[in-house]
């Protein structure tokens, strides 16, 4: 399964868990000392009540991406803390779990949250867990082994993904709202401030917190040529790719070290 066939499986399963993230590891004490596990169910409340109380290192500490944030340096963490936030921000204020299934080591909780489109609408959701040291934690093997080779890389790999994969359907839109401008303004394009302000594209794609990339887009003479770009604002954190785009329809794509394309 390649890197990004698994993100795409993650995200699925971050739609209903929001990001399953981890960083610290269980204290090991001997079998008299240690409370009795939390049942899959007990996991995944616990999880949510955590993520929507901040308390992100404790959350993380009940999912399978413990492996992925223990080599984690100070700085690094700090960087990928915006995205942490973000997850805990989404989290929904009620979660109702409507059963479980154990079968060996492996657990579904049945539980139902807000649809991610229309939160006025509530949606049925698997969550996966297995028992490891036996403790439940949220998610599946699958991914625990992608996350374990991937290791203090993985929540980059992921960002950087994500980020290609919005970047590049930001520059193919700026194709398509600069050939609707054009028919209504005698064959001439528009800058990216004026599409922005006529609301033709999003108004973070000002800056770098949502895209972890930098847009520019220069206009021929005439107005009537344009090329669009976009560079990864941390070159191998928020991304590797850089883009352009022109009126012809041309689109490029390529790593190149973070500088534009010419």
């Amino acid at each position: 399964m390649s890197v990004k066939e698994s993100f795409v499986k993650r995200r699925r399963f971050v739609g209903v868990l929001i990001a399953l993230l981890v960083t610290l590891g269980l204290s090991r004490v001997n079998f008299a000392q240690t409370a009795p596990p939390r049942s899959p169910s007990d996991t995944v409340r616990e999880f949510y009540n955590a993520m929507r109380e901040r308390r992100i290192r404790e959350a993380f500490a009940l999912s399978i991406w413990k492996a992925a944030i223990e080599g984690l340096k100070p700085d690094d963490f700090a960087d990928l803390q915006p995205d942490f936030e973000k997850a805990a921000g989404k989290i929904p204020d009620k979660v109702e779990i409507t059963g479980e299934q154990i079968s060996g080591n492996l657990a579904t909780v049945f539980m139902k949250v807000p649809n991610e489109d229309d939160p006025a609408k509530v949606e049925a959701a698997p969550i996966p867990l297995m028992l490891v040291n036996g403790q439940w934690i949220i998610g599946d093997k699958d991914n625990l082994e992608i996350v374990r080779k991937a290791g203090n890389r993985f929540f980059f790999e992921a960002r950087i993904e994500t980020h290609h994969t919005d970047v590049e359907a930001l520059m193919k839109r700026i194709l398509v709202v600069q050939l609707a401008y054009s028919q209504n303004h005698n064959g001439l394009f528009a800058d990216l401030p004026t599409l922005i302000s006529i609301g033709y594209m999003p108004k973070d794609i000002e800056g770098i917190e949502t895209t972890g990339y930098h847009f520019h887009l220069s206009l021929g003479k005439d107005a009537k040529s344009y090329i669009a770009g976009a560079e990864p604002a941390q070159y191998g954190r928020s991304g590797r790719l850089s883009y352009s785009i022109d009126q012809t329809g041309i689109f490029k794509s390529a790593d190149n070290g973070g500088t534009p394309l010419k």
